[in-house]
């Protein structure tokens, strides 16, 4: 029981961190009218990430594509992981590292959104995709763990937990990432 209480607890004061923190609160805000604007303008949200991060990814790119709070038109996003028989043949034929960056090169496009997610920050198929991005015009955004990692150097928007534990660095990702799509929802598609 100690344990679960222990856990608890340390989920709560990474969040309490968050909120205390106004400069990584205006990022959340910034990010939220980033992806608004791309997505006013005809553009997409793109996500991708390895093991957890996939998955987060994966849920934070349903959120837009289906629906947030309540019924409203799909947004364009997707995360770029989604397709194994892809995602194998060019870890196998290329690297493991190219997996994202080949993706976001063949189906970004100036002024889309590229939304990384890695606990460490240094994943390198996902820096490999911000750098790629980068090159294209696209907005770049990692969700880290503390340090940023060597993520923080090649993107436009950093929002680094402030924490260095893993299940407490994802859970926030999810939490920050709902925030994210409920201001965008909500700006784009106002409840009358």
């Amino acid at each position: 029981m100690s344990r679960i209480k222990e856990a608890i607890l340390q989920s709560i004061e990474t969040k309490q961190n968050i909120l205390k923190d106004p400069v990584l609160l205006k990022l959340i805000e910034d990010v939220a009218s980033a992806c608004s604007t791309a997505f006013c303008n005809g553009n997409k949200v793109l996500f991708c990430g390895n093991g957890g991060s996939a998955a987060d990814a994966q849920h934070l790119a349903a959120e837009f594509s289906g629906r947030f709070y309540y019924d409203r038109p799909p947004l364009p996003s997707e995360a770029l992981h989604v397709n194994t028989s892809y995602l194998t043949a060019v870890a196998n034929d290329y690297s493991y590292d190219e997996v994202y960056s080949r993706l976001v090169k063949g189906t970004g496009r100036e002024g889309d959104v590229l939304i990384g997610l890695s606990t460490s920050g240094n994943s390198k198929n996902v820096i490999r995709a911000f750098e790629v991005a980068n090159e294209m015009g696209m907005l770049t955004v990692a969700f880290t763990g503390s340090s940023g990692g060597k993520m923080k150097d090649v993107v436009d928007f950093l929002i680094n937990i402030p924490s260095e534990d893993t299940p407490r660095i994802q859970e926030s990702h999810i939490l920050i990432g709902h925030i994210i799509c409920e201001i965008v929802e909500s700006s784009i598609f106002p409840k009358e």
